[in-house]
C-alpha cells in the first residue's frame, strides 16, 4: 500500500468514527410553522425529549415554600434559582416526579444573576439531563419549560409549556413559555432535550418570562459547587451575623450545662422540640457552661442558619437540629 493510499484509509476511518453534530431542528429557523409537517416535527421532538426531562425535573421544598429545579448528574447535583434557595448550606427536601422525597442541601448561589445549586445528600443514582454547553442557542429557537407550577402535585406531575425564545441578553433569556409561582428554578429545554436555562422571574405580562442561561452556571460552577455566596442581590441577601434568634432563657447548673427556664412562644427552640427543664449540654459540638457563652455563639450566626443542640432530658441525651429565627 502506498503512503497516499494509507493516508486515504486513515481519513476514511476517521470520518466514519467522528460523531456527527446533532442536527438542528429545521423549524427553529422558520418564523412560524407553515404546515402539518412542521407541526409534526415539533410534536415528535417534544414527545422524544419529554420523558427524561420530566424524570429529572424536581420540586424543592424549603420551609413552607417550594420551587423547582433539575438534576444534572447521576449523583444528584441540582440547578435552580437563587431566590428559591435564598442562601447557602440550608437543609431542603427534593421531591422526584414519582413523589419520592429526598434530603438535600443548598450549595452556592449567584445573587445578582439568580443562579443556585443544590446537592441531594441521600445516596443514589438519579435521572439527569445534559446541559447545553456549545452555546448554540439562537433567538427564535423553540423551547419547552417544565416546573411544579403551584407546588408539587403527584396526580398532575410537572407542567410542560411550549414556546420560543423571544429575546437573548448576556445574562437573561426571555421566552413566551408562561410561568407561574412554583415554576421558579425549573428547567428550560431546547427541543433536543438539552438544558438551556433556569426559570428566574415573570414580567408584568404573563408572556414575559425570564430565564438564567447555562453560561451563567458554567462560568460560576466552581464557586457554586463549593457553596459560595457570589455577588450582591437582588435575588438573595447575604446572611447577617447576629440576626439569629433561638428563643429560650437558661440558667447554669453546678454539674454542667444550661437548664432551660423559659421558651418564647412560636420560637425555633419550641418548634424543634426543646422543653422547659431540658439541660443544654452542647451547641454545634461546643460544651455549654454559661448563658453568656450561649449568647456569644448565637451572635456569630445569622437568621436561617442551621444549628445542632445536644441536651439532657431526664437522663436521656437528645440531639436536635433547627434553623435560627430572625430577630
Amino acid at each position: 500500500m502506498t503512503a497516499r493510499q494509507l493516508i486515504g484509509c486513515m481519513l476514511l476511518f476517521l470520518s466514519c468514527h467522528v460523531p456527527a453534530a446533532e442536527e438542528r431542528l429545521y423549524v427553529n429557523d422558520k418564523k412560524a410553522p407553515e404546515n402539518r409537517k412542521d407541526l409534526d416535527a415539533l410534536q415528535d421532538a417534544l414527545i422524544k425529549a419529554l420523558p427524561m426531562a420530566r424524570a429529572a425535573t424536581v420540586c424543592i421544598e424549603i420551609g413552607e415554600g417550594s420551587g423547582s429545579g433539575v438534576i444534572v448528574s447521576a449523583d444528584g447535583w441540582v440547578l435552580t434559582a437563587a431566590h428559591v434557595t435564598g442562601g447557602v448550606k440550608k437543609k431542603v427536601t427534593v421531591i422526584m416526579e414519582d413523589g419520592t422525597r429526598l434530603k438535600a442541601e443548598t450549595l452556592g448561589l449567584v445573587a445578582d444573576k439568580d443562579a443556585a445549586m443544590v446537592k441531594i445528600t441521600d445516596k443514589g443514582s438519579y435521572p439527569f439531563i445534559e446541559i447545553e454547553k456549545s452555546n448554540t442557542t439562537r433567538l427564535g429557537d423553540w423551547v419547552f419549560a417544565l416546573g411544579h407550577a403551584g407546588g408539587f402535585d403527584i396526580t398532575r406531575g410537572s407542567v410542560v409549556r411550549l414556546g420560543r425564545l423571544v429575546r437573548i441578553a448576556n445574562a437573561t433569556y426571555q421566552s413566551d413559555c408562561i410561568l407561574i409561582g412554583g415554576d421558579s428554578g425549573g428547567p428550560l429545554f431546547d427541543l433536543s432535550g438539552k438544558l438551556v436555562g433556569i426559570h428566574s422571574r415573570v414580567g408584568a405580562q404573563l408572556q414575559v418570562n425570564m430565564h438564567v442561561p447555562m453560561t451563567v452556571f458554567l462560568q460560576n460552577w466552581e464557586g457554586l459547587s463549593k457553596g459560595e455566596f457570589i455577588g450582591e442581590g437582588p435575588f438573595a441577601s447575604k446572611p447577617v451575623k447576629g440576626s439569629g434568634f433561638l428563643g429560650l432563657a437558661t440558667e447554669p447548673r453546678v454539674d454542667g450545662g444550661l437548664r432551660v427556664t423559659k421558651l418564647a412562644t412560636n420560637s425555633p427552640a419550641i418548634e424543634a422540640g426543646v422543653k422547659e427543664g431540658d439541660v443544654l449540654t452542647q451547641l454545634n459540638g461546643t460544651p455549654l457552661v454559661k448563658h453568656e457563652q450561649l449568647l456569644d455563639l448565637v451572635k456569630e450566626m445569622a437568621a436561617g442558619e442551621e444549628i445542632t443542640l445536644e441536651l439532657n432530658r431526664n437522663g436521656k441525651i437528645l440531639t436536635l437540629t433547627l434553623n435560627l429565627g430572625a430577630l
